[in-house]
């Protein structure tokens, strides 16, 4: 062990300084790097409370750009994202188009976006199962949206409404950047499970960027009872195929379970009986 008079002159000494975990406090609020040889070194500023992080104007444009964006986006409202979730017959798009009515007699602007797959009643509309009707825009994806709407149109938009959203494979991007970003408010209804309850498009992945969820329920057409699920009344195995009544039937659990097991048994006689016939043909 050091002797104390030698271990005071080595907590003394300038070399405790380069130890020291805290930083001298200066009144300029600029931190930048010593050495001159790197180019990249990055300078942190402050600006309003929050720090932005700049490089030199020749390297990286688009993440100037993007920081830019993020700055300028502090100073719009908060967006918001909302979900509308459950099974076919259980009110989705109906209480989407009420939320959205809702929203545009309290002034603010509107619009609907839908998959341009669904086709059943028209490509310019929405349609409830109950007759309700409003205009929309049916595209191919939603990052389409802003070019078509129109630069200006959408920076004065207040709330964008998705029916059938799991058709769109960019929703999660889309919604983060409509929010975050721009300050909108986000209103998705579509499925949470297709037919065989399992995860449909990327419905879900965005339950983490949403501020309310409602998951809606119908009416089992067996039972009576609440309807939590979607079972598919033909033989076709492909998760998308846009259909309505002829189609498909919302049901409880139990029947759910017992109506997969008849249409699986259906199914088996009817391949088995094909089998047969083409055996007996060759």
């Amino acid at each position: 062990m050091l002797p104390i008079s030698k271990m005071k002159s080595f907590v003394s000494s300038s070399s405790f300084s380069t130890l020291s975990p805290y930083f001298p406090i200066t009144a300029s609020p600029t931190l930048s790097l010593a050495s001159k040889s790197t180019q990249c070194n990055p300078i942190f500023t402050q600006l309003s409370n929050f720090f932005s992080l700049k490089t030199p104007r020749n390297q990286g444009f688009s993440t100037q750009k993007r920081s830019a964006r993020m700055v300028a986006s502090l100073s719009l409202p908060s967006g918001e994202v909302h979900v509308i979730v459950g099974p076919m017959f259980a009110g989705k798009t109906t209480s989407l188009l009420r939320r959205i009515q809702s929203e545009s007699i309290n002034g603010r602007s509107v619009a609907i976006i839908k998959s341009n797959k669904d086709t059943r009643y028209g490509l310019d509309s929405i349609v409830t199962h109950d007759g309700m009707k409003l205009p929309c825009w049916a595209l191919p994806n939603l990052s389409s949206f802003k070019q078509k709407f129109g630069e200006g149109a959408y920076d004065k938009l207040d709330v964008i409404g998705i029916d059938e959203a799991q058709f769109f494979d960019d929703l999660y991007d889309f919604c983060r950047e409509a929010a975050d970003m721009d300050g909108k408010t986000v209103i998705v209804a579509g499925l949470d499970g297709d037919y065989l309850r399992r995860s449909f498009g990327s419905v879900l992945d965005i339950i983490p960027l949403a501020d309310s969820v409602t998951k809606l329920t119908a009416r089992c057409e067996i039972c009576g009872n609440r309807a939590f699920f979607t079972l598919r009344k033909t033989e076709e195995k492909e998760t998308e195929l846009i259909g309505g009544a002829d189609t498909y039937m919302p049901v409880c659990r139990q029947h759910y379970v017992s109506g997969q097991v008849v249409i699986e048994t259906a199914r088996t006689v009817v391949e088995e009986a094909h089998k047969v016939e083409f055996t007996t043909t060759a």
